[in-house]
């Protein structure tokens, strides 16, 4: 494997772990949110530098569903980090709190509640669509082998977090983050971090498996109507 996509990897990987973190504002404390949400922010960065040329192939080739879908979900992704970034220098007490900021904190404080959630989302989404590439690539790296046991068993689990996932997101209330119809993040300071982290990680591996199973059934879809074109042809 070439060096440039060892460390896209590393790159997914990283904001993945890091996701479920730093969406525990107050548990895991101001100062831990601000770092990292400034090392998700470089790691986005570097991540869009490595991937280029998706961004020169834009007016390039033809355009199905899936990559229409992606497209959009790329450039929502693109403004949520952006406002993230933005509003979270303005309220930051601690990594860029020696900027002269003193305006717009009310404003900035809804931004970045409603980037934070629809950014999380989109995210998700966004790892979905790439779902198959990276577990083709792991399984290549690691020489790992399909079986009717192996499907089974990551079916199984599949299952399980997309169940879970779906009672985690309305137990989290993500819809009224997202929506505005709750503007101050409530977290239950008696539960326990560790299953927060289980909460959040499983919502993100229910939008992925979804997302993904459609991503594939649209793939397949494609794939009958073009060959069924060139039987007719």
């Amino acid at each position: 494997m070439s060096p440039k996509r060892t460390l896209q990897i590393l790159f997914d990987v990283g904001m993945i772990g890091m996701l479920p973190i730093i969406m525990a504002y107050e548990l895991v404390g101001e100062s831990t949110h601000e770092w990292l949400g400034l090392t998700i922010f470089i790691i986005f960065i570097l991540h869009n530098i490595l991937n280029y040329r998706w961004y020169k192939n834009i007016l390039k080739g033809r355009y199905s569903c899936t990559r229409i879908i992606l497209l959009i979900v790329n450039i929502l992704l693109l403004v949520c980090m952006v406002c993230l970034m933005l509003s979270g220098i303005i309220l930051s007490n601690h990594v860029f709190v020696f900027l002269p900021i003193h305006n717009g904190i009310s404003l900035a404080r809804i931004v970045h509640l409603l980037a934070s959630y629809w950014g999380f989302v989109l995210m998700s989404i966004h790892l979905g669509l790439h779902w198959r590439i990276m577990i083709n690539t792991v399984n290549s790296m690691f020489y790992i082998k399909n079986s009717k046991i192996r499907v089974c068993i990551l079916r199984s689990i599949s299952t399980v977090v997309v169940v879970y996932g779906i009672y985690a997101f309305v137990q989290q209330n993500i819809i009224d983050y997202m929506f505005l119809v709750n503007q101050f993040v409530f977290f239950d300071k008696e539960r326990s971090i560790i299953l927060f982290f289980i909460d959040y990680l499983s919502i993100m591996g229910m939008i992925v498996c979804i997302v993904s199973c459609i991503s594939n059934y649209f793939q397949k879809f494609a794939l009958l109507k073009q060959k069924s074109k060139a039987l007719h042809n």
